[in-house]
C-alpha cells in the first residue's frame, strides 16, 4: 500500500515573472532613461559625465549608447569634437 500523492498544477514561466517584476516603472526612473535625457539636452553631455552620474564604467556607457540606443531603438546619435578634446554626444 503506497500513499498517493497529491499533484498540484504548477504555475508556468510567465506567472512566475510576473510576479518578480513590479507592473509598471515610474518614467526617467531607470539608467538608460537617464542617459537618454542627458543625450537629449542641447549642450549634450561627454563620456566622463555620463559615467560619473550612471555609476557607469565608460564602456557600459558606450555600449549602451550603440546598443540599445542606436540598435534597438533605433535613435541617431551624434557626436563632435569639443575645443577641450572631448567628445560630446547628442541624439538628432
Amino acid at each position: 500500500m503506497t500513499k498517493q500523492r497529491k499533484i498540484t498544477a504548477k504555475p508556468t514561466s510567465q506567472a512566475k515573472t510576473a510576479k518578480r517584476t513590479p507592473k509598471a516603472r515610474a518614467a526617467g526612473k531607470t539608467k538608460l532613461a537617464q542617459l537618454q535625457a542627458m543625450l537629449r539636452h542641447p549642450d549634450g553631455a561627454t563620456i566622463e559625465q555620463i559615467s560619473k552620474s550612471l555609476d557607469w564604467q565608460s564602456h557600459s556607457v558606450r555600449g549602451a549608447m550603440s546598443g540599445t540606443l542606436k540598435k534597438k531603438q533605433g535613435l541617431t546619435i551624434r557626436n563632435e569634437k569639443a575645443d577641450d578634446g572631448r567628445r560630446v554626444y547628442r541624439i538628432a
